[in-house]
């Protein structure tokens, strides 16, 4: 059915990663190497203020010089970053005409830098460029400059990714800015830089890995969409391909093997090695098939946090770890995605270690993946739900309204919810036990 022609529905699918990806031990000594490679002669090593000031991030640095690259350091990286903290680092690097980037960090350095590229490249602003309906979604002009990416956590894979995450501090809601042209041009993936993640970093950025292969496994297929008016008009996230498929079973697969593992003993290196691994497919399969409810709801859950701190965070401001986040709404949300996409909900509940059987029921398919999901948090030691986090029954209204506003993600559902389904699955993810 995926190969015909008909009824206007779009056909195609596109698989875009970083020029390079190069995977393995020690990798980050090459980055001086593909600088160079690129011709770049003067570039903004974006970093967290935690890898500076252990000097984890002079490896990156000294590579670089070596190769008669200068370098400057930027090192404010905003945890979990903000429109207003991504501004920070864009007045920083603005005017000094660097030829290029590298983001040596998590999540919220490579985030950083990709928009410290699109800000700097193409001024205007960020509201511009940020998804519709919170922003005008305005595709940058043209080609950015090279960025090499070089992540430190094995969660977003935003190393082979062509999106930004961020918080709209106004708006109290999480939202992203999405196109080809953001995806580095280069990844080093090096897993030995992940050993000195503390046990709930390595919990959240790996259960974070978890929702993209599960989002984008379940996600509707590429195929049922509308056929665009033109290429161009093609959205970053078409639904399930075959591609993504691959991906996002392995990582499932790995992070069920592995997660435990390498939260509880920080210094398995196999198990660190399969969690990188899994991490950077899994951010090159939800990059084009995308992910859906869990990551719609988690957008207002962690621009509304009102207290809460997590356990092992350097952080002095309230903070709903991404990973963590995404999470909490995934029981209730997969639970309910089950009716519509049962044999990819069975296959993911019995990679975790739940057998059902995918010719059963949807409900008792959902309430396999309920489970899977339910001792996978217990065992991470996780919050029990939204209510302790700081959460009421009051709250939310907001949190529809904030997740409903995340459509671009909402549409890549194979069940796609109303505002009375999404009040429904935020009553569900108050408390789980």
């Amino acid at each position: 059915m995926a190969f015909q022609l008909y009824g206007g529905l779009d056909t195609v699918f596109s698989l875009s990663i970083p020029q390079v990806v190069k995977f393995g031990l020690g990798v980050t000594g090459e980055v001086g190497f593909e600088a160079r490679r690129l011709g770049l002669r003067r570039v903004l090593l974006v970093t967290g203020r935690t890898l500076y000031e252990s000097g984890k991030y002079e490896v990156v640095k000294q590579s670089l010089e070596n190769e008669g690259v200068q370098v400057d350091v930027y090192y404010n990286v905003h945890i979990e970053p903000t429109d207003e903290s991504m501004m920070d680092a864009v007045n920083f690097a603005k005017d000094k005409n660097y030829d290029g980037f590298v983001a040596f960090g998590g999540g919220s350095a490579m985030d950083t830098a990709k928009a410290v590229n699109l800000l700097t490249t193409y001024p205007a602003p960020i509201m511009d460029y940020i998804n519709k309906p919170i922003g005008q979604g305005k595709a940058p002009p043209g080609p950015l400059k090279p960025l090499i990416a070089i992540p430190t956590t094995a969660g977003t894979g935003a190393e082979n990714t062509g999106v930004i995450v961020l918080d709209v501090v106004k708006l109290h809601v999480k939202t992203g800015i999405s196109h080809p042209y953001i995806r580095p041009t280069v990844a080093l993936v090096d897993p030995p830089n992940t050993l000195s993640m503390p046990p709930m970093i390595t919990a959240s950025t790996g259960l974070d890995v978890l929702m993209h292969a599960i989002e984008s496994y379940t996600a509707r297929p590429y195929y049922s969409r509308p056929r665009p008016s033109s290429p161009a008009e093609r959205p970053a996230y078409v639904g399930a391909t075959p591609i993504s498929d691959m991906f996002a079973e392995k990582a499932i697969e790995w992070v069920a093997k592995y997660l435990r593992r390498a939260m509880y003993n920080g210094n398995d290196i196999e198990a660190r090695y399969y969690m990188m691994l899994g991490a950077s497919i899994a951010g090159i399969g939800f990059g084009h098939a995308g992910v859906h409810i869990p990551h719609a709801m988690a957008y207002p859950i962690a621009g509304m946090v009102k207290e809460w701190k997590p356990p092992d965070y350097p952080v002095d401001y309230p903070l709903v770890p991404h990973g963590i986040s995404v999470t909490l709404g995934a029981p209730a949300a997969m639970k309910y995605v089950a009716v519509a996409a049962p044999e990819r909900v069975a296959k993911a509940a019995q990679i975790l270690g739940v057998h059902v059987d995918p010719t059963e029921t949807p409900r008792r398919i959902g309430e396999a993946i309920y489970e899977a999901l339910i001792r996978l948090m217990q065992d991470l030691r996780l919050p029990s739900g939204l209510k302790e986090i700081g959460f009421k029954d009051s709250d939310i209204p907001a949190l529809v309204e904030g997740a409903y506003a995340q459509q671009r993600l909402l549409i890549v559902s194979p069940r796609v919810p109303s505002k009375k389904d999404l009040e429904q699955l935020f009553k569900d993810s108050m408390q789980y036990w």
